[in-house]
């Protein structure tokens, strides 16, 4: 039989501090000692002594004590504090590269991002010019007093054990180790899907956008994540929590296939929903650009108007780019059993009326179309999403075992 391991009084606290901090991050507003204790179901003791620790720590701060009590002392509510912990991400994308670094508060306390073309680069070249850029922000926010809790980088690619980059096609890239670049290894980070990261930003939590408590998701929900650029990702996301798959590899949308006797896509198949609803393939077949140009998201507003104004090879385009998306995603429903899907990208950008056509047709294709109703939503969060999925991605580190980070 095996032999289960001994939980000792650190592993417990580790354990205890993380329910904490994770309910503090799933609450819309701020949590007394009393609130936590009754959220997470431990002791008012336990919780007052993990409190103590996290505000020495500044982690999180206290908040002026709420008025207006009948009776009793006024309780004290708590919220995260800045200026102390932050998340690295990293994203090399097709359209360029970049970093965010996040404040616990959701606040951007630091970023870079070069847009460029990146056909034909070599992973050596443009990894050298991540770390030309990232390493003067580390300096930067060490002589603000942040400490980077951890790092995440974005890759627009099949990704496995956090550290090999098994394919990006849009990009030319194959197995490529990724511990052998100083940006990489001296973060300790690691990399993820592009799309896995773009959904992780959209559920709200520590260090997500959150305006006037207006959010359309909560921090428990399912949905399926489609992000729509010039190679179409996916990312199922089940009761706030991405299903990766066996390998990492789950909710590669974009190479389902909608066309039999379709185009022959770059992975190999042919009729891949990405040869229709791509940017290259949009750019292409409204006559905005040729295959040379057609990756330059500086034509997105021109390929937007064109559809509005009614023009004839745009709107046959993107009508051909909803019908395959549409196509897809009735699949996806009918697979997964979900209700909800986010659209982030490009699509996302025609606006809502867009976003409500492709509703209508998967509403009018799916199995149970009687009785579950689908809500197709543009994501909230659209400024480089993966960006930021991957910057909460490093702060996770803190928030899941944050006692290997305080002085106790």
């Amino acid at each position: 039989m095996p032999v289960a391991r001994r939980i000792n009084q650190d592993d417990l606290r580790n354990h205890n501090m993380a329910v904490v901090l994770s309910a503090m991050a799933r609450s819309r507003e701020p949590m007394s000692r009393a609130d936590l204790a009754k959220e997470t179901g431990l002791t008012k003791a336990t919780i007052t002594l993990l409190v103590d620790i996290l505000l020495k720590n500044h982690v999180i701060r206290q908040l002026e004590p709420a008025v207006g009590a009948a009776y009793g002392r006024p309780s004290t509510p708590l919220a995260f504090a800045s200026g102390r912990w932050c998340g690295l991400g990293m994203q090399i994308n097709t359209d360029g590269f970049g970093y965010v670094a996040l404040d616990l508060t959701g606040d951007v306390v630091d970023s870079g991002w070069r847009e460029r073309t990146m056909d034909g680069t070599a992973p050596d070249d443009v990894f050298g010019e991540l770390d030309r850029m990232v390493r003067p922000a580390e300096e930067r926010l060490a002589a603000r007093g942040y400490t980077v809790a951890g790092a995440e980088l974005a890759l627009p690619g099949l990704v496995t054990n956090g550290n090999t980059l098994l394919a990006a096609r849009n990009l030319g890239w194959r197995d490529v180790s990724l511990d052998r670049y100083d940006v990489f290894s001296r973060l300790g980070a690691n990399a993820e899907n592009e799309a896995t990261l773009a959904a992780i930003a959209q559920i709200p939590g520590y260090a997500a956008q959150r305006d006037d408590g207006d959010w359309p998701l909560g921090p428990a929900d399912s949905f399926v994540y489609v992000s729509t650029d010039i190679g179409i990702g996916g990312a199922y996301v089940r009761e706030g929590q991405v299903v990766r798959g066996d390998h990492g590899f789950a909710g590669e949308i974009g190479h389902v296939c909608v066309d039999m006797q379709g185009a022959r896509c770059r992975c190999g198949r042919h009729g891949c929903l990405e040869m229709y609803a791509g940017r290259r393939a949009l750019m292409v077949e409204s006559g905005l650009a040729d295959e040379c140009d057609a990756t330059d998201t500086a034509l997105t507003p021109r390929l937007i108007e064109a559809w509005r104004d009614g023009d004839a090879e745009t709107a046959l385009a993107v009508e051909r780019a909803t019908a395959a998306l549409a196509s897809a995603l009735t699949s996806v429903v009918n697979i997964v059993d979900v209700e909800r899907i986010v659209i982030g990208g490009l699509l996302a950008e025609f606006g809502d009326a867009m976003v409500e056509g492709l509703r209508e047709r998967i509403q009018s294709q799916i199995l149970a179309r009687e009785s579950v109703h689908v809500r197709v939503l543009r994501a909230p969060v659209t400024d480089h999403p993966a960006l930021r999925g991957a910057a909460v991605m490093g702060l996770s580190r803190l928030m899941r075992g944050p006692l290997p980070f305080m002085t106790v």
